[in-house]
């Protein structure tokens, strides 16, 4: 504690920030690369619907506040020494850990961006062109199947046409979504 004793009070106040919000960095930073940071900061404490959309950034964050303490404490024991004028300091200390926060914001947009939803939705086969898997006999007098790629992921469909036979092997379009697994295609 003698470090701390002959340091000027602002200083003090820098490294009594730093330390803490570092510890507390570096733990929810190990955290998130364990894996036990599954949580998107949109719990709350009391009972609301908060489900509406989607919340991939609070500007209102115990981590937010982390990463802006994190910048305007280094930022002011990084510069303490070079410059005499301290309001000019303590600004530029808010500014730095302004600029962390939209940093980690800039990134979490660019994480969200990656999110994909690849699960399938029968309407996402509509004009596509697919192949007869098992022949579909002519006009809607029973039902045959198809196999569609979409989204580099191969389905089998149940397929009806209101025209002549199709044959095992043939292309065809699908041309309208009856229900949830029954296509109405047409030949190529």
């Amino acid at each position: 504690m003698e470090f701390f004793a002959g340091l000027e009070p602002l200083l003090r106040t820098f490294w009594f920030v730093a330390i803490p919000v570092s510890v507390v960095f570096l733990i929810q930073a190990v955290l998130t690369f364990v894996g036990m940071d599954s949580s998107d900061g949109v719990d709350a404490d009391f009972d609301a619907d908060l489900d509406h959309g989607d919340a991939p950034f609070q500007l209102f964050s115990f981590r937010n506040l982390t990463n802006f303490l994190l910048g305007f404490s280094w930022t002011g024991i990084s510069l303490f020494e070079s410059m005499e004028n301290k309001i000019v300091l303590v600004s530029i200390a808010i500014l730095v850990g302004c600029a962390f926060v939209a940093a980690f914001f800039f990134i979490m947009q660019q994480i969200q961006k990656l999110a994909e939803n690849n699960s399938f939705r029968i309407e996402s086969s509509l004009n596509q062109v697919c192949s007869v898997y098992l022949s579909i006999p002519e006009k809607k007098s029973g039902k045959g199947k198809v196999q569609v790629s979409i989204n580099g992921s191969v389905h089998e469909l149940d397929a009806i046409t209101e025209n002549e036979k199709i044959e095992s092997s043939a292309m065809v379009r699908i041309v309208k979504v009856e229900n949830n697994n029954l296509v109405v295609v047409e030949k190529l």
